[in-house]
């Protein structure tokens, strides 16, 4: 689930200063504007019945096209990084990493986006009523087998404040973003990855 929901929110970091007249331009401002982003997150995981919750939380950065750098830092630390070619994930607890071609990751997800494919190729795109001071846009993925059954983008003014997820099993993911720059001065090494002697390397 974390690497899936580092595709989604890594797709759609913030449209600062993006003008628009709803939550859609915002989205579609973003994907034409925002070359590099950085920030900082908390992670809400609730069960399908609303009964139990999980929270975490990290830091992010990207750099169009094709690289990211995901931080989880609590409770657990796991790192995933995109380099353009390949996705790592190290778990540190596991002492474990694993790597897989970057198409192959991310396939028809969000983070598709990141990449450079078409928003509105990939997803249908509607404006929602407002809910919890934000505007939201929802973005339904248009290939039949997808990891999630829908997401949606908040936008506080014109800056992203969260990311709504639901997956295939009706489990929800909410991500709320703090400390965020969009179009930051990102350095080239940050999205690069090199298994620290004596992990494991798993390619599946």
């Amino acid at each position: 689930m974390r690497r899936f929901v580092t595709a989604a929110l890594l797709a759609l970091l913030a449209a600062s200063g993006a003008a628009r007249a709803d939550a859609v331009d915002t989205l579609k401002a973003f994907v034409a504007e925002v070359k590099t982003g950085r920030a900082a997150f908390t992670q809400t995981v609730t069960s399908p019945d609303g009964a139990k919750k999980k929270q975490s939380s990290g830091s992010f950065e990207f750099s169009r096209p094709d690289r990211f750098r995901f931080a989880y830092l609590k409770p657990y630390e796991q790192l995933i990084v995109g380099d353009g070619q390949k996705v790592w994930l190290h778990d540190a607890d596991l002492n474990q990493v694993t790597v897989r071609p970057f198409d192959q990751a991310l396939g028809s997800t969000p983070a598709a986006l990141l990449a450079g494919a078409s928003l509105e190729r990939d997803f249908d795109l509607k404006a929602l009523p407002d809910e919890g001071g934000l505007q939201w846009a929802q973005a339904a993925p248009k290939a039949k087998e997808t990891a999630f059954r829908s997401l949606k983008v908040g936008f506080r003014g014109s800056q992203l404040a969260a990311v709504e997820i639901v997956d295939a099993f009706g489990q929800r993911s909410r991500l709320d973003f703090s400390q965020l720059e969009a179009n930051a001065a990102l350095r080239p090494e940050r999205f690069r990855f090199t298994p620290p002697p004596g992990t494991d390397v798993i390619a599946p």
